[in-house]
């Protein structure tokens, strides 16, 4: 198909292809004539993967481009994808300040909370930095009654992520396997914080308000 076909098959203008294609996300067309590129449904596929990470999942270019940069390649394992694509949208944690100790003792907490859960986890995965900089943030508010609650939620972490990988077993083939992992993983952290948004309304509109009305 021509570049036109292809803008109307996913609904991207042609502009935002050439874009695509000049930053590496999207392969370029097979060139037929001097004049003329054509492109096939694989095309079609990756241009609805770029619209999901880009503008459902929120990721950068630069980012959506290390994250495919690793799904084309030859080598990639699940476990590799799931990497590339945390990383991709863990928010970077903020440089530490001069450490009296807070920092230390929130690493301490996170590597417990690891330890009993039975995770087999390395401190240099991008989401154990993203929460030793909540425990230290939440302790710097007084807020004891949150921390409390982080081993729940692991637990529901856990469960989640055996579910995740479970559906990723049933795929029957490696592209579908990987295109799911990051699919998942990206979309699946939009997924959830949408689903707790919805069910936060729900439980505070049936909660009795605990301050006096003016």
């Amino acid at each position: 198909m021509r570049i036109g076909d292809l803008s109307r098959r996913t609904g991207v203008p042609v502009p935002t292809i050439k874009f695509y294609s000049r930053e590496g996300l999207l392969p370029a067309g097979q060139r037929t004539s001097p004049n003329q590129v054509s492109y096939s449904e694989t095309h079609v596929r990756r241009l609805k993967l770029i619209r999901a990470m880009l503008e459902v999942g929120g990721l950068s270019v630069a980012a959506a481009r290390e994250v495919l940069a690793k799904v084309d390649s030859p080598f990639t394992t699940i476990h590799g994808v799931l990497g590339v694509a945390q990383s991709a949208i863990t928010r970077p944690a903020a440089d530490r300040e001069a450490d009296d100790g807070r920092w230390e003792r929130a690493e301490r907490e996170v590597a417990e909370l690891v330890q009993r859960h039975g995770w087999a986890v390395k401190p240099e995965n991008p989401g154990w930095r993203a929460l030793v900089q909540i425990v230290v943030t939440y302790r710097d508010l007084d807020r004891e009654d949150l921390l409390a609650l982080l081993d729940r939620y692991a637990d529901s972490a856990g469960e989640l992520a055996v579910a995740e990988l479970a559906v990723l077993d049933d795929v029957p083939n490696a592209d579908g396997k990987v295109e799911g992992a990051v699919l998942g993983t990206v979309l699946g952290d939009a997924a959830m914080s949408a689903l707790r948004r919805i069910a936060q309304e729900d439980v505070s509109g049936r909660i009795r308000p605990t301050r006096n009305s003016a």
